[in-house]
């Protein structure tokens, strides 16, 4: 089946960055485009950053220029680059990828932002 693992999550200052990993099993991994979602305490969960199977990438208005999606289809793992990290973008941040019309979710990794 169908398994997503993040890892990498911490608490940092403002300023400072985060790596974030998502294990990818269970899919022919180098097809399936995935994506980094966030949801923060009150907020609904929302879209961060996409990656293509093809490398292609699309990136939240609230975070061009300081975060970088990336994939290494030999590990299957997708990454997050996380710089300039803010207070705001304290979160959970959730890797996602769909299979059939079916999405999938990893558990999770907390961020901290706070100084």
């Amino acid at each position: 089946q169908v398994q997503l693992v993040e890892s990498g999550g911490g608490l940092v200052q403002p300023g400072e960055s985060l790596r974030l990993s998502c294990a990818a099993s269970g899919i022919p991994f180098s097809i399936y485009g995935l994506g980094w979602y966030r949801q923060a305490p009150g907020n609904q969960r929302e879209l961060v950053a996409t990656i293509t199977g093809s490398g292609s990438t699309t990136y939240a208005d609230s975070v061009k220029g300081r975060f970088t999606i990336s994939r290494d289809n030999a590990k299957n793992t997708v990454y997050l680059q996380m710089n300039s990290l803010k207070p705001e973008d304290t979160a959970v941040y959730y890797c996602n990828t769909y299979v059939r019309l079916k999405a999938y979710w990893g558990q999770g990794t907390q961020v901290t932002v706070s100084s």
